[in-house]
């Protein structure tokens, strides 16, 4: 049996799976957590990976190894290899003003829609680059090359401390700012731009399948990947196809072939993992939505999905605007949660409870409709994360989107991701292997228009327009 390493490097943690190259079934697997904070020495997730490795019973007796790990990031090496200072992982916001001043300095939106299919905002590496100059202009001296989480990850599992090594692939690269996925190429004016002058030097861009260097053992090393497309990959996700991910956030994103230019800055041009477009669209607000809303019913989540069945399409006119943490798709970052249509009759705990639950799938539906207008087909949505074990988010979902939902069995996809590209590698495919399926239900209903039109009315009321 040949076998391949898949590793994802998230915000939490380190988690390793090791599969069979053929199939992808699982042979073994480890994990390991990494320390809180958004302000993190990349030493700690190479001791955490190594700790992750050894749990799975190392990988010494691995074809091949690819890295999937959290976007978006800011890593910062001298001439030497070494780190100059700590990186600003994607959920860092010191940057905030930064990435209104890149937008300012290029002319507005939508000359960075036009150059790089994005609108920078805090997350985003070009804006931490910012940030970076104003306020550590010595540190942007000494940096001599930038690169992402899973970029370090692999150059360290090659052994280089070369920075000419360095490489990357297009999802991860499509989410720093600088990157178009619409051409495949750097944009090095607005790395400039970022550093007020300053010219790191930037990892090349591997190819989907290319073994990009190898283990001291002689594994290839594949691309590596940015989590969303690497979820996307493990999942199988292709046109057509719009994977919604509903965890503490909510995340939606469809795989096509056309870029997007979403001159609102919602709809992210991101890239797959496989040569496509992956637009993408992040909320503020997932799955804690409904923990809230049965919170404030007195009930556990089990009862709530039960009293959400009970009640019928439209909760009876209630509706339930989620925006609990403000929200980023609209980009309303100061409104708040709003419950609209209360009557003396409709004001039930099973109608509350239908109402966060549709109020939830919504909201996500109108990141979906974003993404249609950018000219991508959605005809399946694959539901995937915390929120996808409700039974109501399950059955309601399908009326709310207006399609199949496949919602597939609970898994380590970033990893699992990761594995197929390393198995990729092994291949000399154009298309990467056909693993099997993981087990999955698809949910069918008759689509309710009137529900999400009634959502959007509400919506309109709580931001006053």
């Amino acid at each position: 049996m040949t076998l391949v390493a898949g590793i994802d490097s998230s915000t939490q943690s380190s988690k390793v799976v090791v599969c069979d190259a053929e199939t992808g079934t699982i042979v073994r697997s480890g994990s390991a957590p990494h320390p809180p904070g958004t302000e993190i020495h990349p030493d700690r997730w190479w001791d955490a990976l190594q700790e992750a490795i050894g749990v799975a019973g190392g990988i010494d007796d691995v074809a091949a190894v690819s890295v999937g790990a959290q976007q978006h990031g800011m890593i910062c090496l001298d001439e030497t290899g070494a780190v100059v200072r700590d990186a600003l992982l994607w959920n860092d916001t010191r940057s905030d003003g930064a990435a209104t001043a890149l937008i300012d300095d290029l002319g507005g939106p939508t000359a960075w829609v036009d150059e790089t299919g994005l609108l920078p905002v805090a997350s985003f590496t070009v804006s931490k680059l910012r940030w970076l100059a104003d306020h550590e202009p010595e540190n942007a001296d000494r940096t001599a090359a930038v690169c992402l989480p899973h970029d370090w990850l692999g150059w360290r599992l090659s052994g280089s401390a070369d920075i000419e090594n360095l490489w990357t692939d297009r999802s991860d690269a499509s989410g720093t700012g600088y990157f178009s996925a619409a051409t495949g190429e750097y944009h090095d004016r607005l790395l400039q731009l970022a550093l007020r002058g300053r010219s790191p030097r930037l990892p090349r861009v591997a190819a989907p399948h290319e073994t990009a260097a190898h283990t001291a053992t002689g594994a290839r090393l594949g691309a590596g990947l940015g989590d969303n497309a690497a979820a996307a990959l493990a999942l199988g996700a292709g046109p057509g196809d719009c994977v919604v991910s509903l965890g503490t956030s909510g995340v939606v994103s469809a795989v096509g072939d056309r870029a997007p230019a979403d001159y609102d800055g919602l709809v992210a041009g991101f890239a797959d993992a496989t040569g496509r477009q992956l637009p993408l669209v992040c909320t503020l607000n997932g799955a804690p939505v409904l923990a809230a809303v049965a919170h404030m019913l007195g009930v556990d989540l089990k009862a709530f999905s039960d009293l959400a069945l009970s009640a019928p399409p439209g909760a009876e006119g209630l509706s339930l605007v989620p925006y609990l943490e403000g929200e980023r798709s609209p980009n309303l970052p100061h409104t708040r949660g709003a419950l609209h249509g209360m009557s003396g009759v409709n004001l039930t705990t099973a109608n509350i409870a239908r109402a966060g639950v549709e109020g939830l799938l919504c909201s996500l539906q109108y990141c979906a409709d974003r993404i249609v207008e950018q000219g991508i087909d959605i005809r399946r949505i694959i539901l995937v994360g915390g929120g996808a074990r409700s039974a109501a988010v399950r059955q309601i979902a399908p009326s709310i989107f207006g399609c199949p939902v496949v919602v597939p069995e609970p898994g380590e996809y970033v990893a699992l991701g990761a594995a197929r590209q390393a198995a990729w590698t092994l291949t000399g495919t154009e298309e990467p292997p056909a693993w099997s399926a993981a087990a999955e239900n698809t949910y069918e209903a008759d689509p309710a228009p009137a529900v999400y039109a009634q959502y959007r009315e509400a919506s309109a009321l709580t931001v006053g327009r």
